[in-house]
């Protein structure tokens, strides 16, 4: 079965692989969706940032988190105190994966499978090797397993300071330090009376996670 190990190249820098990315097949999913969202950010960035795939406007634009999770991200980071700018910011999977809704017109978010979060993974490793960030955050669940294992409980690890699997990634990256908190599309999904909290939270695990690259 065909994964994007089979359409990632030899050379690992952030350009080549964008543009390498966009002919990807390595899943099912580019059959449906507007393009190939890649990452965006500094080649050395020292963090990066993982989401689960792009949304609709992700989608349409090409670019990661500009939509509704993303304006609300960037008002997190701000007041984590961590500037966007010089953050490396991608998803596990970089095709949006969607069902329409009854009406026909609205594309609705759709989580992906394992086997498309794994297929996907080789992109996700060689970001990881081009950027060799010093803090890995992962945003939700998806992300957090693509990277930690499928066992993995965002719940029971929130707060502390994990690290990546040594016999999966690349050497590089080994070192990296890694966060796990929440997605933003969670905040805006859960319900009106807990979002308030749930928008600390990000923040608080954000902060934490600038205290762990600037400690």
């Amino acid at each position: 079965m065909a994964t994007a190990a089979d359409f990632v190249p030899p050379v690992h820098d952030v350009e080549t692989l964008a543009a390498a990315a966009q002919a990807c097949r390595g899943c099912g999913l580019y059959e449906k969706a507007t393009q190939t969202v890649f990452g965006s950010g500094p080649e050395r960035a020292r963090m990066m940032l993982v989401g689960e795939q792009p949304g609709d406007r992700e989608d349409l634009a090409g670019e990661p988190f500009v939509g509704p999770a993303g304006r609300l991200l960037d008002k997190a980071l701000g007041e984590a105190g961590v500037e966007r700018t010089p953050v490396y910011v991608t998803n596990a999977v970089k095709h949006f994966k969607f069902v329409p809704s009854e009406r026909g017109k609205r594309r609705i978010h759709k989580t992906p499978s394992r086997t498309e979060v794994v297929a996907c993974r080789p992109w996700l490793f060689a970001e990881l090797e081009a950027v060799e960030p010093e803090v890995v955050v992962l945003l939700g669940a998806t992300a957090a397993k693509a990277l930690l294992g499928n066992a993995f409980r965002l719940t029971e690890h929130r707060g502390e300071v994990l690290s990546l699997p040594a016999d999966e990634v690349p050497a590089t990256v080994r070192e990296s330090r890694v966060v796990a908190t929440i997605h933003p599309s969670s905040v805006l999904r859960g319900p009106p009376e807990a979002r308030d909290e749930s928008f600390r939270s990000l923040v608080a695990d954000l902060r934490f996670a600038r205290e762990v690259l600037d400690g």
